[in-house]
């Protein structure tokens, strides 16, 4: 047996668990490799920055979501989803879930998108495929929290590189995304999709105060109707006819 020690004390003593904190760092492995780690509050969770997570190659793949477009092209129409495949793209769903949140910690921020959509293109790919309706929707539930990471993470991306207007834009095109998928599912949308919709908006209106952005035309038109001023709302609409179309 190895004199080296087996327990892990040295590691959680120089970085404890803070509750409510969610801490990650970037380290090199015995081979010199870059792993990223999370720590939670049983232990500390060391993922791979590229590929599955875990390392792992379902199928010779570098992901579960590989593997199984490659078994489509192969098996065509006899392709299915079994309980072998299932229990992979359920680990790989929990696996991205992680890096995910490890990502936006580091505040890589094109990390954090990518590993979004492939959560995303999963979704997909399992609703299409689900031995039945309830698999499908196990994952479906989580649709807006993933879009929800992704536009928080495109946004924030875009406003390091000082684009305030089109970190703004991304956030609205975010928020539309979440609203479609909770106006086509009746089974999602509760006080917690609110919750995430709020977030998105007040992100929105903090960079728009500080980059002293002026909400736009539609907007303001928006505002208006609701606020029942329907004169500032035809002023407003002439303004909007009178604005030259794009290509013109």
């Amino acid at each position: 047996m190895s004199d080296r020690p087996q327990h892990l004390d040295f590691l959680f003593g120089e970085w404890p668990y803070e509750f409510g904190d969610v801490a990650a760092r970037r380290v090199q492995g015995a081979d010199g490799r870059d792993v990223v780690q999370l720590r939670v509050e049983m232990g500390v969770l060391q993922m791979e920055v590229e590929g599955r997570p875990d390392g792992t190659r379902p199928g010779g793949y570098p992901t579960c979501a590989d593997w199984l477009a490659a078994l489509v092209v192969k098996e065509g129409e006899s392709f299915a989803l079994d309980e072998r495949r299932c229990l992979e793209i359920d680990r790989e769903f929990v696996q991205f879930f992680h890096r995910r949140v490890a990502w936006l910690a580091l505040r890589e921020f094109e990390r954090a998108v990518a590993d979004a959509d492939h959560t995303l293109g999963l979704m997909d790919f399992s609703s299409l495929h689900a031995p039945d309706v309830s698999w499908a929707e196990m994952h479906e539930q989580y649709r807006p929290f993933v879009l929800f990471h992704r536009t928080q993470a495109a946004a924030l991306g875009i406003l390091e590189k000082g684009g305030a207007v089109a970190a703004v834009a991304e956030l609205d095109a975010g928020i539309q995304a979440i609203q479609d998928v909770l106006a086509d599912d009746d089974e999602i949308g509760d006080s917690e999709e609110d919750e995430l919709l709020a977030k998105l908006a007040e992100m929105k209106g903090a960079i728009a105060e500080h980059y002293d952005l002026q909400p736009s035309l539609t907007e303001q038109l928006a505002d208006a109707i609701a606020a029942e001023q329907y004169e500032r709302a035809a002023q407003l609409r002439d303004e909007l006819s009178r604005k030259p179309r794009r290509g013109d």
